[in-house]
């Protein structure tokens, strides 16, 4: 069974049109009068007085649409030609086709603006297990290898297609084999979507049921316009040796031409005898062989689902060229309306999908300069947008001198991207109104109700918290004292005569956590002859006996804030003094001093300067 079948649908342009005096398209009733492509519209008035010709429709400066003219053909070197009526009926005729097939079994390629494959593999499968369920399993006992029975039918029923004769060495086996059953039912869904093509649009189409792309496309132009084609797999080299090679996919250009000269044919049946050793040496190993391959109707090619498109251009050839800014900046007018309509159509405004980078061509003799940038992504793309870039784009390549006259200008968007969804502006985190209000009230009715819960609190917690805060290291609180003499207290005349570094040294001696005994292995102490508690915590200072560590500490803070307050409101005096060391105490003091204290800094200010406030402790 085939693994990958194929229908190429091709459009039949129901009018004829022209430009520069050259037929472009001919619908079928005028190729009955031997009206070709390459005729003028001179020679087909002859071949046939009646003809009607019909002009694309164009743009003109100024336009925002495009529209069908009388005088167009007058305009060919001011107007530009719109295919934009082609590419709308193209995606109504996607969408029928689409409508008629299975979603999750359709497989759907847009080759051009009038082409299509379809994948009809899974979509024939599903229909050939319902129709003969024996192959849903095989036979209890038998070989993966081995081979399915022959169908039971004698005949398929092929109604109008046209079936291509079997070569000469299967005619006398007319029976159909299962790949035949199967492009039978590709053959009946074809029919069935180019029915509801013509029923819903009026269009007829041309169908090609075929193993691969390769074939069935040839096979969709052999009975156009309204009919449709099978190549069963052993007719395919019958069909192909009746054709030019010129004909097939990627021959028709340089490699063509080539193989033609090579072998001074172009008819595949010739070519047919040319072993692949020979092709291989001319051509090279890969091109040989694909050679080789493609004119037995060998392909394996995916049906590649892509129906969106990623680049848009509008361009312009000119004869005679242009020459000046104005001119150029016309076009990029017409190009820029031409583009936005079919950005609109592809859903740019309702911020489905848009492209990212703008590009711009300009040919100058036989060389071409571009340039390209980014579009702004954060803001709205309209017809004024692209032709702004479009001119900053032109401005760039003017500036290199050098581009007149221009024979060619082309502008084209790409990147596309499919626009983010559900984003939020910032006004949608902002409440207003009753739902600012409502969320006022409960935020200030849970604002009460935490109040009322701290003050709830057990009193001793209450206390505690109201106790702490920087407040306790500023403030000396009256500690109780131990002892009752004249030592529970330290002097200010005392403490003025410590320096900085003593209540540092002190200070880091207290933070040690081994020099602080605790209320159980603490012994009673003696200070002035009198017992003071195991549980106290004497100062080392100023023999004050604290409560607890945390008291102790607090108390220690307060000495050392004390120093610093005092060392910096430093004495006049004091500088014409020598340094108070161990060996020379300062007069009236208790103790010897653990350390010196630094003299002022010379040309130190005696007093605060403006602006400067001193600080002040408790």
């Amino acid at each position: 069974m085939s693994s990958l079948l194929c229908l190429s649908v091709r459009l039949t342009v129901p009018d004829t049109d022209l430009r520069r005096q050259g037929l472009i398209a001919v619908n079928y009733p005028a190729r009955s009068f031997g009206i070709g492509r390459h005729c003028t519209v001179t020679e087909a008035k002859k071949l046939c007085p009646q003809l009607l010709n019909q002009h694309v429709a164009t743009w003109r400066e100024g336009d925002d649409k495009w529209i069908y003219r009388p005088d167009a053909a007058e305009h060919v070197a001011t107007d530009k030609v719109s295919l934009d009526p082609y590419r709308l009926e193209s995606r109504r005729i996607m969408a029928v086709i689409k409508e008629n097939l299975p979603q999750h079994l359709q497989r759907v390629e847009k080759a051009g603006i009038d082409e299509v494959f379809l994948d009809l593999s899974a979509h024939a499968h599903a229909v050939l297990l319902e129709r003969f369920p024996e192959l849903a399993s095989p036979p209890r006992g038998a070989e993966p290898s081995e081979q399915l029975p022959m169908p039971s039918v004698s005949a398929l029923d092929w109604q109008t297609d046209a079936l291509i004769d079997l070569d000469d060495e299967n005619a006398d086996f007319d029976d159909p084999d299962w790949d035949d059953v199967v492009l039978s039912i590709a053959s009946e869904i074809v029919r069935n979507v180019r029915a509801a093509i013509r029923h819903k649009l009026g269009y007829t189409c041309a169908g090609g049921i075929a193993k691969n792309k390769l074939v069935s496309k040839l096979g969709s132009a052999y009975k156009k316009p309204d009919q449709q084609t099978v190549i069963r797999n052993r007719a395919v080299r019958r069909f192909l040796s009746g054709f030019k090679f010129t004909k097939f996919r990627n021959l028709g250009g340089k490699l063509g031409e080539q193989l033609r000269q090579a072998f001074s044919t172009d008819a595949v049946q010739d070519i047919l005898a040319v072993s692949i050793e020979q092709l291989k040496s001319r051509f090279g190993d890969d091109t040989g062989v694909w050679i080789y391959n493609t004119l037995r109707g060998l392909d394996t090619s995916d049906v590649n689902p892509r129906t969106q498109i990623k680049s848009m251009l509008s361009a312009k050839s000119f004869r005679p060229s242009i020459s000046t800014v104005e001119q150029a900046t016309k076009w990029l007018r017409i190009f820029a309306a031409d583009i936005f309509s079919r950005l609109d159509e592809e859903g740019v405004l309702e911020n489905k999908r848009r492209p990212k980078t703008i590009n711009l061509y300009y040919r100058h003799g036989t060389q071409t300069r571009s340039r390209q940038n980014p579009i702004p992504q954060g803001r709205s793309l309209d017809e004024e947008t692209l032709f702004s870039l479009a001119k900053t784009l032109l401005t760039q390549i003017l500036q290199e001198g050098h581009v007149w006259p221009c024979s060619n200008l082309s502008l084209s968007v790409g990147g596309f991207e499919d626009c983010v969804s559900g984003n939020m502006g910032i006004g949608g985190f902002l409440l207003k109104g009753e739902d600012a209000q409502a969320l006022n009230l409960k935020r200030l009715q849970t604002a009460l109700e935490g109040q009322a819960s701290q003050d709830t609190r057990p009193a001793e917690k209450r206390r505690r918290i109201d106790d702490g805060g920087i407040q306790r290291f500023l403030s000396k609180k009256e500690a109780p004292a131990c002892v009752g003499s004249d030592n529970a207290a330290m002097g200010d005349k005392d403490d003025e005569t410590l320096g900085i570094q003593e209540a540092k040294a002190v200070s880091s001696a207290v933070d040690d956590p081994s020099d602080l005994s605790t209320p159980s292995e603490a012994p009673s102490i003696q200070a002035n002859g009198q017992g003071i508690p195991a549980s106290a915590h004497p100062c080392s200072r100023c023999d004050t006996c604290l409560e607890s560590l945390e008291a102790l500490q607090s108390h220690q803070d307060w000495h050392f804030a004390k120093d610093l307050q005092e060392q910096e409101r430093v004495r006049p005096a004091f500088a014409s003094q020598p340094p108070i060391t161990a060996a020379s105490p300062h007069p009236g003091s208790r103790r010897s001093a653990t350390a010196s204290v630094p003299s002022r800094r010379p040309g130190r200010p005696k007093k605060a300067e403006r602006g400067q406030k001193k600080l002040s402790f408790s």
